[in-house]
């Protein structure tokens, strides 16, 4: 059974070690520990603790898409007819191509926050509504 160190964890979730820890401690993720006294997390137990999260989700009662990556809107290239929209969302950069008229309606502009939704070979663009500027 495979294993995982705070930090593997840590970076597998999306979060700071320093969460995984808290989480540790409040025995909301169960870890044990290993000879030299490293908290290790086993991998049946992160993978159920990741499936329980992910049920919570709010969208994912609202759509069959199931891949959501939130980040920050790092580039913006209109023209007449398209728009080039880029997020990073923690390590990851997505990069969708939607109608101009989409971009403009969700307010998508360098800085703001928005919600790449990935199903199949499509990735939909949605806003998460807070307008900066």
């Amino acid at each position: 059974m495979p294993r995982f160190r705070i930090s593997e964890a840590a970076e597998l979730l999306g979060v700071s070690a320093d969460t995984v820890r808290r989480w540790v401690d409040s025995e909301r993720l169960p870890a044990d520990r290993d000879d030299s006294g490293r908290r290790l997390l086993e991998g049946a137990d992160l993978a159920a603790f990741m499936s329980a999260g992910s049920d919570q989700d709010p969208a994912r009662r609202t759509s069959s898409a199931r891949n959501r990556f939130r980040g920050l809107v790092t580039n913006v290239v209109r023209d007449r007819v398209m728009a080039s929209v880029e997020i990073q969302a923690g390590p990851h950069r997505v990069l969708s191509l939607m109608s101009r008229e989409a971009a403009d309606e969700l307010g998508l502009e360098v800085g703001s926050t928005a919600t790449a939704v990935v199903k199949s070979t499509n990735v939909v663009i949605e806003s998460t509504g807070d307008r900066h500027g």
